[in-house]
């Protein structure tokens, strides 16, 4: 019994290593993909990073089957299996997410009643991890030593870039008139400063962020730079965010995953959190690209949550949807979304459909407009929580997925994202200057979406949330496709009288076309907010503005999308000095 447990220890752990090994080989090939301006390449490589994991464990899966004929469950056997996968990951650099690997190992061989401490990693094992010196993930200096100029010199050249800035000098002087200005943490003797720099970069779509904090009497300062290629060969630094609340935005649930080579996750994760407070591990995993690890720390945070609070399920708030039926725990800052058992006669489309639209978002980039969203399979909730109300409606709409199975109602399959406050209900208690602020968010994120080649399809506006930052997101993946499956048309204008007064369209409507006109009357009825809407975005009202965005989707042109406002962007600071000079 011994050898065998050892064996199919070893066997998981083995296939665990290879996901390490394959991830860590893409993460680090993105500083290449940066430097060359490989933009095509840098989706490609992101979308296939996601699907590592899975793949991983399909792959041990198979290995497991074939080598040791497992097809059910012998309770000692892995009782014992796990004991002995503890033991072989006493000081592995990645234990955390080894033990996240083997649980989605053992759930998909076994059934859910089988989902609890004794076989699987419900709670982790591996108190030594919190031990690992921040130290290891980072390198300290002291501008003392070689002046502030050296030292910011030292820290932009580490990385080793093989293409140089285009004004190195220009860069590093920028910096410290960003720092003296904006961080007034960091106004003291050199003598009294230290700078601690986290030992690898953050690659994201075209940008690189070097991540750090700077040490004084007044306390800590962290802070992200962010440099970009000018796709002439020549790096510059692009803005230095010192705000704990912009630095949240960055690791946004709305964006791509970073490609970072860290071996060390649970130790930069807890580097991080300490200056992005509101981000949760799990957010942190997530964004560094270890999203499975996330939904890991997500579930293990959602059950302590549960046990310490006694408030139930309810509906969300907002417009009852076609395709999903949403509920919340008022106490927790998440919706649980599952996929209803039959559609509006409208929504031409199936179950299979519907996560397809939710598979795609997970593999698109997201330009910070997108709701990362978190997939669980069986599920459970204690039955006691949930109001009779929300019971019926359920079991109502979505029979095939729900059962109970003593005090637990299990789903058999939902979607977990972020609460956010429906556009269309955050709009109708707004003063005139919300409403500019959202609509305009609004308008942004249509336009970042179909740049990023997605049409977003239903843009009603309670598909689209406002986050606590005040950003719109759009969260309502039924209808997205992409841009070139898609006919933009000018919409024909009525002649006759008989055109003018007809009740239904008079001219030929085939699949998949769409008259941008028509978003003023469906989605913007309100004067206050179609006049808003005006004035920032008149464009997308116009077939033609939709056109050149397809064409340049289709020709390769890949916009940019900042995490951070543009009037943080060191460009603006220059105009800015100049205009004082």
């Amino acid at each position: 019994m011994t050898n065998l447990a050892d064996a199919i220890a070893k066997t998981i752990l083995i296939g665990f290593e290879r996901h390490i090994y394959l991830f860590s080989e893409i993460t680090q090939s993105a500083k290449h993909r940066f430097e060359q301006c490989l933009w095509s390449k840098v989706q490609v490589a992101a979308k296939a990073r996601t699907d590592f994991y899975d793949q991983r464990v399909e792959e041990t899966i198979n290995t497991l089957q074939q080598n040791f004929y497992i097809s059910e469950l012998k309770d000692e056997l892995w009782q014992s299996i796990k004991i002995s996968y503890v033991e072989l990951l006493y000081q592995h650099p990645q234990a955390e997410l080894a033990e996240s690997f083997f649980n989605s190992v053992f759930c998909h061989l076994f059934e859910r009643k089988y989902y609890h401490n004794a076989y699987i990693f419900i709670e982790s094992t591996f108190i030594q991890l919190e031990n690992i010196s921040e130290s290891s993930i980072y390198t300290r200096y002291e501008p003392a030593e070689k002046g502030l100029y050296s030292t910011i010199e030292e820290v932009l050249l580490k990385p080793k870039f093989d293409i140089p800035y285009f004004d190195l000098k220009k860069d590093i002087n920028t910096i410290i008139y960003a720092f003296r200005h904006h961080a007034h943490k960091t106004r003291y003797q050199l003598e009294d400063l230290q700078f601690d720099i986290l030992n690898f970069i953050f690659y994201r779509n075209k940008g690189a962020y070097i991540i750090g904090r700077v040490i004084s009497p007044a306390g800590e300062t962290p802070f992200i730079l962010s440099i970009l290629n000018n796709e002439k060969g020549e790096l510059f630094i692009d803005a230095l965010l010192t705000d704990g609340e912009k630095m949240a935005v960055v690791f946004g649930f709305a964006r791509a995953y970073f490609f970072v080579d860290c071996q060390h996750p649970h130790t930069l994760i807890g580097f991080l959190h300490k200056f992005i407070p509101h981000k949760t591990r799990a957010d942190l995993y997530s964004a560094i690209g270890f999203h499975k690890q996330g939904k890991t720390q997500f579930y293990r945070d959602f059950l302590n949550h549960l046990a310490s609070s006694g408030d139930s399920f309810e509906l969300a708030a907002g417009i009852k949807g076609m395709v999903m039926s949403v509920f919340t725990l008022p106490s927790y800052p998440y919706v649980f979304k599952i996929i209803k058992d039959k559609f509006s006669p409208s929504k031409n489309m199936t179950k299979k459909d519907v996560k397809g639209k939710y598979r795609l978002v997970k593999l698109h980039d997201r330009v910070g407009r997108m709701a990362d969203t978190m997939e669980y399979s069986e599920v459970a909730f204690p039955k006691n929580r949930f109001s009779a109300e929300l019971l019926e409606e359920l079991t109502k709409v979505a029979p095939s997925i729900i059962r109970v199975e003593d005090d637990l109602l299990i789903i058999s399959h939902l979607y977990i994202e972020r609460r956010m406050i429906p556009l269309n209900l955050y709009l109708a208690d707004a003063t005139d200057e919300q409403v500019s602020d959202a609509i305009y968010g609004y308008g942004k994120a249509i336009k970042q979406l179909i740049a990023a080649n997605i049409f977003p399809g239903d843009m009603l506006l309670k598909n689209f949330g406002v986050t606590r930052h005040g950003r719109v997101i759009f969260y309502d993946y039924d209808e997205i496709t992409y841009m070139n499956e898609v006919n933009f048309r000018v919409k024909p204008v009525p002649v006759t009288e008989e055109q003018i007064y007809a009740a239904e369209p008079w001219y030929s409507v085939d699949p998949g076309d769409m008259f941008p006109e028509e978003l003023a009357t469906f989605a913007l009825a309100n004067p206050r907010y179609r006049k808003a809407f005006l004035h920032h975005h008149p464009e997308l009202l116009e077939a033609a503005y939709w056109q050149q965005c397809q064409k340049d989707v289709a020709d390769g042109v890949f916009s940019d999308v900042f995490p951070y406002p543009d009037n943080l962007r060191f460009k603006s600071l220059h105009a800015h000095k100049r205009g004082n000079t």
